[in-house]
């Protein structure tokens, strides 16, 4: 019951996490926010981590008596995917921080929508990890639950940026925020892909 319970929430993920780079990649057709690029980059390296996770977990799941050396290579092969995800997703963020111009302007509405969608939706999907994982501890369900309080972090501060663009377009102030934001939430990204990439996983 409590595979399929994680089984259910790995699946719900792939779907809530499916429309993201579509409409971020649509808001990019009407604007040329850099914070937007960057978010579109992430978001479909993130989808493509949880669909190898949840077909893995689906796998393991249906195959309970898959030899431990398979089951942990599949578990690792999983949670590769989500330690790259995360480092691809940091260094763009790096890149485009200290690379962008400050002088960028666009409609960044859509942009600013699926990030504030995805603060509450990634904070539920990390609590509901948490919880999986302590009830029925798993390799799969603690990075899970690591992944998302990373995307809370980022669309936290994917969100203040592009409401302050919102609000003050030419600011000077936009530029800075970004910036600082944008490099401490790219170093917890960098840092924990690696170590989720070198097995050492962090509850």
């Amino acid at each position: 019951m409590k595979k399929k319970s994680g089984e259910r929430t790995l699946l719900a993920s792939v779907i809530l996490s499916s429309p993201g780079p579509i409409v971020v990649g649509l808001g990019l057709l009407l604007g040329r926010s850099s914070t937007q690029f960057v978010d579109f980059i992430r978001r479909t390296a993130e989808l493509a981590a949880i669909i190898v996770s949840w077909v893995v977990f689906r796998y393991l799941s249906k195959n309970e008596g898959t030899d431990i050396k398979r089951k942990e290579k599949l578990e690792h092969t999983a949670n590769l995917s989500v330690g790259i995800a995360m480092c691809v997703s940091g260094i763009a963020m790096i890149f485009v921080a200290l690379f962008r111009s400050n002088a960028e302007k666009g409609n960044v509405v859509p942009g600013l929508i699926i990030a504030l969608l995805g603060v509450v939706v990634n904070f539920l999907f990390w609590i509901r990890y948490s919880k999986l994982n302590r009830e029925n501890p798993d390799a799969i369900l603690s990075v899970q639950s690591k992944l998302y309080f990373a995307k809370l972090l980022v669309d936290l501060c994917v969100t203040v940026t592009l409401v302050i663009i919102v609000i003050a377009p030419s600011g000077s102030l936009t530029y800075y925020v970004d910036l600082i934001g944008s490099i401490l939430v790219s170093v917890y990204l960098i840092l924990n892909g690696i170590l989720t990439i070198l097995g050492k996983i962090i509850k």
